[in-house]
Protein backbone atom coordinates (compact mmCIF):
# COMPACT_ATOMS: atom_id res chain seq x y z
CA UNK A 1 0.00 0.00 0.00
CA UNK A 2 1.32 3.21 -0.68
CA UNK A 3 0.01 6.39 0.54
CA UNK A 4 -0.11 10.22 -0.63
CA UNK A 5 0.64 12.98 1.15
CA UNK A 6 -0.58 16.40 -0.25
CA UNK A 7 0.70 20.04 1.74
CA UNK A 8 -0.43 22.79 2.12
CA UNK A 9 0.42 26.09 2.92
CA UNK A 10 3.22 26.11 5.70
CA UNK A 11 3.77 22.25 4.60
CA UNK A 12 6.21 21.50 2.12
CA UNK A 13 7.96 18.70 3.45
CA UNK A 14 7.98 15.43 5.73
CA UNK A 15 10.97 14.91 7.83
CA UNK A 16 11.95 11.29 8.64
CA UNK A 17 11.07 9.84 4.85
CA UNK A 18 13.81 7.35 4.43
CA UNK A 19 15.70 6.83 0.99
CA UNK A 20 14.02 10.06 -0.34
CA UNK A 21 13.76 10.10 -3.62
CA UNK A 22 12.75 13.28 -6.02
CA UNK A 23 10.21 11.91 -8.74
CA UNK A 24 9.48 14.24 -11.84
CA UNK A 25 6.23 12.97 -13.10
CA UNK A 26 4.83 13.60 -16.58
CA UNK A 27 1.04 13.87 -17.56
CA UNK A 28 -1.00 14.36 -20.02
CA UNK A 29 -2.47 16.79 -18.02
CA UNK A 30 0.88 19.06 -17.82
CA UNK A 31 2.99 19.41 -14.79
CA UNK A 32 1.87 18.46 -11.28
CA UNK A 33 2.86 21.39 -8.80
CA UNK A 34 6.75 20.14 -7.92
CA UNK A 35 8.52 17.00 -8.10
CA UNK A 36 6.94 13.99 -5.76
CA UNK A 37 9.28 12.85 -3.28
CA UNK A 38 9.18 9.16 -2.77
CA UNK A 39 10.20 7.19 0.13
CA UNK A 40 9.21 5.48 3.86
CA UNK A 41 8.03 6.71 6.13
CA UNK A 42 6.80 4.89 9.56
CA UNK A 43 8.09 1.72 7.67
CA UNK A 44 5.10 2.62 5.01
CA UNK A 45 5.62 3.64 1.23
CA UNK A 46 4.89 7.25 0.55
CA UNK A 47 5.07 10.03 -2.07
CA UNK A 48 4.97 13.74 -0.62
CA UNK A 49 4.28 16.76 -2.41
CA UNK A 50 4.00 20.40 -1.70
CA UNK A 51 0.61 21.59 -3.21
CA UNK A 52 1.82 24.90 -3.88
CA UNK A 53 5.25 24.26 -4.74
CA UNK A 54 8.49 24.47 -2.70
CA UNK A 55 8.60 27.85 -1.57
CA UNK A 56 4.87 27.98 -1.85
CA UNK A 57 5.27 29.59 -6.02
CA UNK A 58 1.76 28.88 -6.90
CA UNK A 59 -1.37 30.46 -6.44
CA UNK A 60 -4.77 28.55 -5.31
CA UNK A 61 -6.28 29.26 -8.57
CA UNK A 62 -2.65 28.33 -10.66
CA UNK A 63 -2.32 25.12 -9.28
CA UNK A 64 -2.89 22.26 -11.41
CA UNK A 65 -4.61 19.54 -10.13
CA UNK A 66 -5.53 16.91 -12.71
CA UNK A 67 -1.38 16.91 -13.39
CA UNK A 68 -1.05 16.61 -9.12
CA UNK A 69 -3.98 13.51 -8.67
CA UNK A 70 -2.86 12.23 -12.16
CA UNK A 71 0.69 11.94 -10.93
CA UNK A 72 -0.44 10.46 -7.50
CA UNK A 73 -1.93 7.47 -8.88
CA UNK A 74 0.84 7.15 -11.54
CA UNK A 75 2.92 6.19 -8.73
CA UNK A 76 0.99 3.95 -7.65
CA UNK A 77 -0.33 5.24 -4.74
CA UNK A 78 -4.20 4.45 -3.21
CA UNK A 79 -4.79 6.92 -0.92
CA UNK A 80 -4.12 10.43 0.04
CA UNK A 81 -4.08 12.07 2.62
CA UNK A 82 -4.18 16.36 2.34
CA UNK A 83 -3.40 19.03 4.60
CA UNK A 84 -4.64 22.10 4.51
CA UNK A 85 -4.81 25.91 6.07
CA UNK A 86 -8.44 26.64 6.54
CA UNK A 87 -10.48 29.72 8.13
CA UNK A 88 -13.29 28.81 10.70
CA UNK A 89 -16.75 30.44 10.87
CA UNK A 90 -17.59 28.98 13.92
CA UNK A 91 -16.45 30.04 17.41
CA UNK A 92 -15.78 26.58 18.77
CA UNK A 93 -13.29 25.77 15.85
CA UNK A 94 -10.53 27.62 17.15
CA UNK A 95 -7.24 28.75 15.45
CA UNK A 96 -4.91 25.54 16.07
CA UNK A 97 -7.78 23.52 16.19
CA UNK A 98 -7.94 20.37 14.00
CA UNK A 99 -10.93 19.51 11.47
CA UNK A 100 -11.64 16.08 9.74
CA UNK A 101 -13.86 17.26 7.37
CA UNK A 102 -16.24 15.18 6.04
CA UNK A 103 -17.99 17.71 3.30
CA UNK A 104 -17.51 20.10 0.94
CA UNK A 105 -19.29 23.15 -0.98
CA UNK A 106 -17.77 24.51 -4.07
CA UNK A 107 -17.94 28.52 -4.61
CA UNK A 108 -15.34 28.02 -8.04
CA UNK A 109 -16.26 28.64 -11.45
CA UNK A 110 -13.92 26.12 -12.77
CA UNK A 111 -15.91 22.50 -12.95
CA UNK A 112 -13.69 21.54 -15.92
CA UNK A 113 -10.33 22.26 -14.39
CA UNK A 114 -11.76 19.69 -11.79
CA UNK A 115 -12.56 16.53 -13.78
CA UNK A 116 -10.42 14.33 -15.93
CA UNK A 117 -12.92 13.77 -18.36
CA UNK A 118 -14.34 15.76 -21.86
CA UNK A 119 -13.31 15.23 -24.85
CA UNK A 120 -15.44 12.52 -26.33
CA UNK A 121 -15.80 10.80 -23.07
CA UNK A 122 -18.41 11.24 -20.32
CA UNK A 123 -18.57 10.18 -16.74
CA UNK A 124 -20.85 10.48 -13.48
CA UNK A 125 -18.78 10.17 -10.46
CA UNK A 126 -20.87 9.84 -6.67
CA UNK A 127 -19.54 12.49 -4.72
CA UNK A 128 -22.34 12.43 -1.59
CA UNK A 129 -19.58 11.08 0.07
CA UNK A 130 -16.43 13.15 -0.59
CA UNK A 131 -13.97 12.05 1.79
CA UNK A 132 -13.24 8.01 2.51
CA UNK A 133 -15.11 7.58 5.57
CA UNK A 134 -12.48 4.58 6.29
CA UNK A 135 -9.33 6.56 6.22
CA UNK A 136 -11.25 10.02 7.98
CA UNK A 137 -12.14 7.57 10.90
CA UNK A 138 -8.29 6.12 11.27
CA UNK A 139 -7.29 9.50 10.83
CA UNK A 140 -9.19 11.28 13.64
CA UNK A 141 -9.08 7.87 15.83
CA UNK A 142 -5.38 8.73 15.80
CA UNK A 143 -5.11 12.81 15.98
CA UNK A 144 -7.50 12.13 19.07
CA UNK A 145 -5.06 9.86 20.82
CA UNK A 146 -1.92 12.08 20.46
CA UNK A 147 -4.17 14.78 21.36
CA UNK A 148 -4.89 13.14 24.84
CA UNK A 149 -1.30 12.20 24.98
CA UNK A 150 -0.06 15.95 25.02
CA UNK A 151 -2.93 17.37 26.84
CA UNK A 152 -1.37 18.48 29.82
CA UNK A 153 1.53 19.98 27.74
CA UNK A 154 -0.75 21.60 25.28
CA UNK A 155 -4.12 21.78 26.21
CA UNK A 156 -4.87 24.42 22.89
CA UNK A 157 -5.73 22.21 20.41
CA UNK A 158 -8.89 20.07 19.86
CA UNK A 159 -9.74 17.64 17.37
CA UNK A 160 -13.16 17.92 15.41
CA UNK A 161 -15.23 14.87 14.04
CA UNK A 162 -16.83 16.29 10.85
CA UNK A 163 -17.55 19.56 8.94
CA UNK A 164 -18.05 21.83 5.94
CA UNK A 165 -15.43 23.13 3.99
CA UNK A 166 -16.53 25.68 1.79
CA UNK A 167 -14.29 26.19 -1.78
CA UNK A 168 -13.79 29.77 -2.61
CA UNK A 169 -12.07 30.26 -5.23
CA UNK A 170 -9.19 32.97 -3.94
CA UNK A 171 -6.01 34.21 -3.83
CA UNK A 172 -7.89 37.26 -1.64
CA UNK A 173 -9.65 36.31 1.29
CA UNK A 174 -13.13 36.90 1.77
CA UNK A 175 -15.13 40.37 1.83
CA UNK A 176 -16.77 40.40 5.14
CA UNK A 177 -20.12 40.12 3.73
CA UNK A 178 -18.93 36.73 2.26
CA UNK A 179 -18.01 35.70 5.59
CA UNK A 180 -21.08 36.54 7.37
CA UNK A 181 -23.31 34.88 4.25
CA UNK A 182 -20.97 31.65 4.49
CA UNK A 183 -21.41 31.62 8.74
CA UNK A 184 -25.17 32.23 8.02
CA UNK A 185 -25.51 28.91 5.87
CA UNK A 186 -24.00 26.78 8.83
CA UNK A 187 -20.74 26.03 7.02
CA UNK A 188 -17.55 24.95 9.41
CA UNK A 189 -14.33 26.04 7.53
CA UNK A 190 -13.17 27.57 4.39
CA UNK A 191 -9.99 27.04 2.43
CA UNK A 192 -9.34 27.64 -1.38
CA UNK A 193 -7.98 24.21 -2.69
CA UNK A 194 -9.34 20.65 -1.29
CA UNK A 195 -12.77 20.66 -3.32
CA UNK A 196 -10.88 19.71 -7.15
CA UNK A 197 -9.05 17.28 -5.24
CA UNK A 198 -11.68 15.40 -3.60
CA UNK A 199 -13.24 15.29 -6.97
CA UNK A 200 -10.59 14.20 -9.25
CA UNK A 201 -9.27 11.80 -6.33
CA UNK A 202 -13.07 9.99 -6.58
CA UNK A 203 -12.36 9.94 -10.32
CA UNK A 204 -9.17 8.32 -10.13
CA UNK A 205 -10.63 5.74 -7.71
CA UNK A 206 -8.32 7.25 -4.82
CA UNK A 207 -9.16 7.00 -1.11
CA UNK A 208 -9.30 10.67 0.24
CA UNK A 209 -9.27 12.47 2.95
CA UNK A 210 -8.65 15.64 4.45
CA UNK A 211 -6.94 17.40 7.75
CA UNK A 212 -8.02 21.20 7.85
CA UNK A 213 -6.22 23.22 10.25
CA UNK A 214 -7.44 25.59 11.41
CA UNK A 215 -5.28 29.30 11.64
CA UNK A 216 -7.99 32.01 11.89
CA UNK A 217 -11.69 33.22 11.91
CA UNK A 218 -12.03 34.45 8.43
CA UNK A 219 -12.84 38.04 9.24
CA UNK A 220 -16.87 37.50 10.72
CA UNK A 221 -15.26 38.07 13.88
CA UNK A 222 -15.69 41.04 15.62
CA UNK A 223 -12.96 40.64 18.67
CA UNK A 224 -10.33 38.99 15.41
CA UNK A 225 -8.60 40.66 13.81
CA UNK A 226 -9.51 40.57 10.13
CA UNK A 227 -7.12 37.08 8.30
CA UNK A 228 -3.77 38.14 7.40
CA UNK A 229 -1.08 36.12 5.72
CA UNK A 230 1.28 36.71 9.20
CA UNK A 231 -1.52 34.97 11.36
CA UNK A 232 -1.89 32.54 9.10
CA UNK A 233 1.87 31.65 8.61
CA UNK A 234 2.28 32.01 12.52
CA UNK A 235 -0.82 29.19 13.32
CA UNK A 236 0.51 27.28 10.59
CA UNK A 237 4.41 26.52 11.89
CA UNK A 238 2.77 26.24 15.56
CA UNK A 239 0.68 23.23 13.96
CA UNK A 240 3.14 21.90 11.56
CA UNK A 241 4.72 18.90 14.02
CA UNK A 242 1.27 18.22 15.03
CA UNK A 243 0.14 17.20 11.71
CA UNK A 244 3.43 15.77 10.75
CA UNK A 245 3.08 13.58 13.86
CA UNK A 246 -0.57 12.57 12.81
CA UNK A 247 0.78 11.32 9.41
CA UNK A 248 3.57 9.24 10.93
CA UNK A 249 1.40 7.87 13.35
CA UNK A 250 -1.51 7.50 11.06
CA UNK A 251 0.30 5.88 7.93
CA UNK A 252 0.80 2.15 9.30
CA UNK A 253 -3.06 2.18 11.03
CA UNK A 254 -4.56 3.39 7.20
CA UNK A 255 -2.18 1.45 5.47
CA UNK A 256 -3.37 -1.77 7.27
CA UNK A 257 -6.92 -0.52 6.66
CA UNK A 258 -7.45 -2.46 3.16
CA UNK A 259 -11.25 -1.96 2.22
CA UNK A 260 -10.77 -2.07 -1.54
CA UNK A 261 -13.82 -4.33 -1.85
CA UNK A 262 -16.33 -2.18 0.58
CA UNK A 263 -14.69 0.89 -0.11
CA UNK A 264 -17.41 2.85 -3.13
CA UNK A 265 -13.66 5.02 -3.24
CA UNK A 266 -12.29 2.28 -4.95
CA UNK A 267 -14.91 1.76 -7.04
CA UNK A 268 -15.79 4.81 -8.24
CA UNK A 269 -15.89 4.71 -11.83
CA UNK A 270 -17.55 1.12 -11.87
CA UNK A 271 -20.96 2.02 -13.16
CA UNK A 272 -19.72 5.96 -13.55
CA UNK A 273 -18.51 5.94 -17.47
CA UNK A 274 -21.83 6.74 -19.65
CA UNK A 275 -19.99 7.02 -23.19
CA UNK A 276 -20.22 3.62 -25.62
CA UNK A 277 -16.65 2.85 -25.38
CA UNK A 278 -16.93 2.64 -29.31
CA UNK A 279 -17.82 6.27 -29.28
CA UNK A 280 -14.38 7.11 -27.31
CA UNK A 281 -11.58 8.77 -29.39
CA UNK A 282 -8.29 6.69 -29.73
CA UNK A 283 -6.59 10.18 -28.25
CA UNK A 284 -8.90 10.52 -25.29
CA UNK A 285 -8.76 7.15 -24.56
CA UNK A 286 -4.43 6.78 -24.82
CA UNK A 287 -5.20 10.20 -21.70
CA UNK A 288 -6.98 8.18 -19.76
CA UNK A 289 -6.16 4.68 -20.17
CA UNK A 290 -4.69 4.60 -16.47
CA UNK A 291 -8.34 5.58 -15.38
CA UNK A 292 -10.37 3.80 -17.62
CA UNK A 293 -8.25 0.64 -18.55
CA UNK A 294 -10.00 -0.57 -15.42
CA UNK A 295 -13.23 -0.95 -16.99
CA UNK A 296 -13.02 -0.90 -20.61
CA UNK A 297 -9.68 -2.71 -21.97
CA UNK A 298 -7.74 -1.43 -24.82
CA UNK A 299 -9.03 -3.03 -27.72
CA UNK A 300 -12.89 -2.26 -27.04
Amino acid sequence: MKIGIIGGSGLYNIEGLENAQDIRVDTPFGQPSDNLVSGRLSGIEAVFLARHGRGHRLMPSEINHKANIYAMKKTGVEKIISVSAVGSFKEELAPRDVVFVDQFVDRTRRSLEQTFFGDGVVAHVGLAEPVCPHMRKNLLHIAQQISARTAETDSSVTMHDGGTYLNMEGPCFSTKAESLLYKSWGLDVIGMTNMPEARLAREAELCYTTMAMVTDYDCWHEEHDSVSVEAIINNLNKNAELAKNIIREALPVIAKDDNEDSCDCRQALKNAVITDPACIPKETYQKLELLLSKYIPKDE
